[in-house]
């Protein structure tokens, strides 16, 4: 038992060593949104676990410099890649180029379709979804906006067919009216701000609900309302962005679809080292696009907050009960 004991620690020991040579590039498309130093910090702690090397580069909105981004981390001998794309057409070279060197790549959050890229993400679909749900929920007719993400992210397409699939019916009845629909560029709040008061203006304010794809876009889209005295009504977001879990509990956001980013990025993380070592990834599975591209995928579950289980967040460690309420008075639990 001793000799096997020895052996054990030897091979923990080789394994430990071959993971502090990994080193692992993330290529961000925009560090600016306060939802992917969530991410970052879960995917260096992985990473640390591991003994293995974090490299990152932003590309600041920009689809040509996140290539030359790409191009940066594989010349720093990178090991796997991890990719958050800006536009997910434009990011092919980038994955022929790291294929070319023998580098895995991780889609993260956002697909990239290419066969070589492991996509890693929540449910998007389903969060379009949920968002729907809950503001169809509280405003069951009427005239709605859909305020979608940007339309170089297939993500956007996933969320507004998860969120069709809800109305539909209502929408056939006419009992709703979609009396506004945007792309957001760059998902930027800024733009959805803009895209919103031009539809608020086109309409004479007459808007009932707004399905916003995400909460920087329901940021935007909550100032726009403010500005015109209508904050309070049906409004849908996703990340669980302090913020936006700050306008849950005041009642000027009606959703925000969490996913848990320090979970997929400790997911990305540890995909990465085992893909750097050649081995398999688990709870991996086969996946299909829309486009009929077959990769291997992983799907995490999303979990909407409501004013109805605000708790869920706090006692998830994922938001302070401070930050939460702040500004907040009689408001729902735990802001009460």
């Amino acid at each position: 038992m001793k000799n096997l004991l020895s052996l054990s620690a030897v091979a923990v020991l080789m394994g430990s060593a071959a993971y502090a040579d990994v080193v692992v590039g993330v290529s961000w498309s925009n560090f600016q949104e306060e939802r992917w130093k969530t991410d970052e910090a879960a995917i260096v702690g992985a990473l640390d676990a591991a003994g293995a090397t974090y490299v990152s580069t932003d590309a600041q909105s920009s689809s040509s410099k996140q290539l030359s981004d790409i191009e940066s981390l594989i010349a720093q001998g990178i090991d796997a890649l991890i990719i958050l794309a800006q536009d997910s057409q434009a990011i092919g070279p980038a994955v022929q180029a790291a294929s070319d060197e023998g580098i895995p790549v991780i889609a993260y959050d956002r697909l990239i379709e290419d066969r070589r890229a492991f996509y890693l993400t929540f449910d998007n679909v389903e969060v379009g979804r949920m968002q729907a749900r809950a503001v169809f929920a509280a405003q069951p007719t009427g005239n709605y906006v859909m305020i979608k993400g940007s339309p170089t992210d297939p993500n956007a397409d996933f969320l507004r067919g998860g969120q069709q699939e809800i109305i539909a019916a209502a929408v056939d009845s006419g009992a709703i009216t979609i009396v506004g629909e945007a792309y957001t560029d760059g998902w930027l709040p800024a733009n959805a701000q803009r895209n919103m008061e031009q539809i608020l203006t086109a309409n004479d304010n007459k808007v009932d609900a707004v399905v916003a794809s995400n909460d920087g876009t329901a940021g935007g889209v909550v100032a726009a309302l403010t500005a015109q005295g209508m904050e309070g009504i049906p409004v849908s977001g996703q990340d669980g962005d302090h913020a936006a879990l700050n306008r849950v509990a005041s009642g000027t956001q009606t959703v925000s679809v969490w996913k848990d980013a320090r979970e997929l990025g400790k997911a990305a993380g540890e995909a990465a080292v085992a893909l750097a070592n050649g081995q398999s990834v688990g709870q991996a599975d086969e996946w299909t696009s829309p486009a009929g591209t077959t990769l291997t995928a992983r799907f995490l579950a999303p979990v909407p907050i409501t004013a109805d289980n605000l708790t869920v967040v706090v006692d998830a460690g994922w938001i302070t009960k401070e930050a939460l309420c702040q500004g907040v008075t009689n408001g729902p639990a735990p802001c009460n």
